[in-house]
């Protein structure tokens, strides 16, 4: 792991981004902005999984109007999203927004962006600008005979630029594509260049499964570099699961610990109960537990003991039974009908220990 990368800090609500402060997990909503009830409801959601900063899709005057709503009701900063329309974020910022984001590649040109700073300025609120490799500006595109990682540096070089004429320091940058070589590599250009934070994804990675790996490897890469102060996991699907994958990734690399480290074996012909169903139900019951615990579901005697021993909570598995442990020791062994209701019992009452000593 490479040191982490220095950047400058800003605040979005109450969370600091960049500076060295933790990684932050965001997401986005994926309900009509218009709709309020629903809107708020997604977010209390994704709140509860471990999300610490929320964007919403603004797209027209009824979305910020709702905007206002959404942000008062809200128990997680709001970032408001627009594309295309400067006069929204304008909107947007006046309604209470935490930050803004906004796409160099189709908001207008300097002038627009100009404004959209200022207003961002005069509320003390900071701005993502976030590039994307498949709305980058046309002249950019020409230029480079694509969208390649130099012409996204490009694009984001000329909002740099922007913003220090605007003399506007609160702000962010993404440089994303939708796959990982070109993603990773304009992340590295704009890294060595610039000290500004950088939320770092791979946009439109694909469904949970296919977009949770592509996004692994994407942002596991940049993260193993000292790159990255703020993430999204973005998935056709849930916005939970975002924040779930966000969190494990930054747990596998040490990073950062919140809920449950599952450990399991991929069993083979040695296993002698239902590893899978087991751990299955395990991760269900306990993966909101807040306290950081590792729990190892092991199906044999080849590492089970060894892994069982080094988790908080583990099991190592026999013949239609298995050998609890506890923080390395053994406590007992149960039957396979009843693992899953003791490992669950044992790691409720270990993380509630553990929260009354913090």
């Amino acid at each position: 792991m490479t040191a982490r990368r220095k950047t400058r800090r800003i605040r979005v609500g109450n969370v600091p981004v960049g500076g060295g402060a933790p990684v932050s997990v965001q997401s986005m909503t994926k309900t009509d902005t218009r709709n309020v009830r629903a809107t708020v409801s997604q977010i209390r959601s994704l709140a509860r999984e471990g999300c610490e900063i929320v964007r919403v899709a603004v797209p027209d005057e009824a979305a910020v109007r709702a905007f206002r709503r959404i942000k008062s009701s809200s128990p997680i900063p709001v970032i408001a999203d627009v594309h295309f329309r400067h006069r929204i974020a304008i909107a947007c910022a006046e309604a209470g927004a935490d930050a803004l984001r906004i796409n160099p590649g189709n908001i207008g040109g300097e002038a627009r962006t100009l404004e959209v700073l200022r207003s961002a300025r005069a509320r003390r609120i900071p701005v993502r600008i976030g590039v994307n490799a498949g709305s980058l500006e046309k002249d950019i595109l020409d230029k480079h005979g694509g969208p390649t990682p130099r012409a996204m540096l490009e694009s984001a070089a000329r909002a740099v630029r922007t913003c220090e004429k605007a003399r506007f320091t609160k702000v962010k940058f993404s440089l994303k594509g939708s796959d990982v070589p070109t993603t990773v590599e304009a992340y590295r250009l704009f890294a060595k260049k610039y000290d500004y934070p950088l939320h770092i994804g791979v946009t439109e990675a694909g469904s949970v499964f296919s977009g949770t790996v592509k996004s692994a490897v994407g942002l596991g890469i940049l993260l193993s570099e000292g790159i990255g102060d703020t993430l999204r996991v973005s998935l056709t699907g849930p916005p939970e699961e975002e924040v779930r994958a966000g969190w494990q990734i930054l747990k596998s690399l040490g990073i950062r610990h919140r809920g449950p480290d599952f450990i399991s074996c991929p069993t083979c012909g040695r296993v002698s109960i239902d590893v899978t169903g087991i751990t299955t139900e395990v991760e269900r019951r306990l993966s909101r537990l807040p306290v950081p615990l590792k729990v190892a579901i092991m199906g044999c005697a080849v590492n089970g003991p060894g892994e069982a021993r080094e988790a908080d909570v583990g099991v190592a598995g026999g013949k239609g039974e298995g050998l609890l442990f506890v923080q390395g020791e053994v406590v007992k062994k149960v039957k396979e009908k009843d693992i899953v209701a003791e490992v669950v019992r044992l790691a409720e009452r270990l993380s509630a220990t553990k929260r009354r000593k913090r």
